[in-house]
């Protein structure tokens, strides 16, 4: 089989990346019993660690036309011109590639994830948050390799977008821990999750659904983790150290946005790039669709202490500053709630499956 790296139709992409590092790594002798909640966040991260290759059902198979398949309104190109020219099937082959490259963009944000958690281990003072952070690289190696095995069936990758590289750049070049927690569990995980509820909720596919549960389960208690560290810190900070956080939050919105307009995608594929983008951000859909990114992240920022009149006219322009007043608890909890859905939907398959069997054994 071949690498995953090997798929990718875009050529001359380097075998690896390394983004130099200067920071401190913080011991702490104290050995303390650790904040309350920090505690109870760690147990959840040991109690809820699963295995990729069990839990989800890898028999599924994916559709070889629409792979998740989901409805074409999801799709940006599919409100211009360029789509209703398309045949059927250069419409099923964009829809193969479209949904391998958000899928790549999933894997490779995981695999981000899973170095600035490394990170925060080293970083962060406190043990307790040393403890939960070593949860989240298992975490973030898990939903690597599932992403990775997934992705195969698509016989196509992508490697990272310019705006999520630009962003993940800044986290782990900062040599300030908490610009890591900012960049990565607030921005880029509590877009991604919104992005991952989208799939869960509107895909048709059952492998592409469950995946998604599952990942989603994690990345809640994740980007709970940063909330909870800054919202402790950030009251510590000078103005000065304030607004400089805040510059950094709204570049990276707008990175985060943007991360989404798969011009490499319409490149690639020898589409014309600016019409398409241009038409996509006008419509009406793909505008509900980038407000609803930042579902998660709006309530974070506020409740973390960000919240000067930058932040709030930079929301207010994106269209997003009604998500301040989401309970982002009953988000969390709803996603455990549908990823249990899933276990318990596997497990009739995964008996029905044994009942067959031992009835054809009967039979004989």
């Amino acid at each position: 089989m071949p690498s995953l790296r090997e798929l990718y139709p875009i050529p001359d992409i380097d075998p690896c990346w390394t983004v130099p590092q200067k920071f401190e790594a913080s011991f702490d002798w104290d050995y303390d019993d650790g904040r309350k909640q920090m505690m109870h966040l760690y147990q959840k991260g040991k109690d809820m660690q699963w295995d990729a290759l069990s839990r989800i059902n890898w028999d599924l198979e994916l559709d070889s036309e629409n792979p998740m398949q989901m409805p074409d309104e999801t799709m940006g190109i599919f409100h211009t011109p360029v789509w209703a020219k398309m045949g059927k099937n250069e419409q099923a082959e964009f829809r193969r590639h479209a949904q391998a490259w958000m899928t790549s963009q999933f894997m490779q944000g995981e695999q981000a994830a899973l170095i600035c958690a490394a990170k925060i281990v080293q970083q962060v003072p406190d043990l307790d948050a040393k403890f939960y952070a070593s949860t989240q690289v298992m975490d973030e190696a898990r939903h690597v390799e599932a992403y990775k095995k997934y992705l195969t069936g698509f016989g196509v990758a992508y490697p990272m977008t310019a705006p999520l590289q630009t962003l993940v750049d800044q986290a782990l070049r900062d040599s300030r821990w908490d610009m890591t927690y900012l960049a990565m569990q607030v921005v880029i995980e509590g877009l991604a999750l919104a992005a991952f509820n989208n799939i869960r909720e509107m895909a048709q596919n059952p492998l592409a659904q469950q995946l998604n549960a599952y990942v989603m389960e994690d990345e809640s208690r994740h980007v709970a983790f940063g909330r909870l560290t800054l919202k402790e810190y950030y009251p510590q900070l000078t103005q000065a150290e304030r607004d400089e956080r805040e510059e950094f939050l709204v570049e990276a919105c707008y990175l985060m946005r943007d991360r989404f307009e798969a011009r490499e995608l319409y490149a690639h594929l020898d589409l014309p790039v600016d019409e398409i983008v241009s038409a996509q951000n006008e419509s009406e859909f793909q505008t509900h669709f980038r407000s609803m990114l930042f579902q998660r992240i709006v309530p974070i920022v506020r409740d973390i202490g960000l919240w000067s009149d930058k932040i709030r006219d930079a929301y207010t322009q994106m269209g997003v500053i009604g998500f301040a007043d989401i309970d982002y608890d009953q988000l969390s909890e709803n996603d455990t709630k549908r990823a249990a859905e899933f276990d318990e939907i596997n497990k009739r398959e995964r008996q029905a499956y044994v009942e067959g069997v031992a009835a054809l054994g009967a039979a004989e």
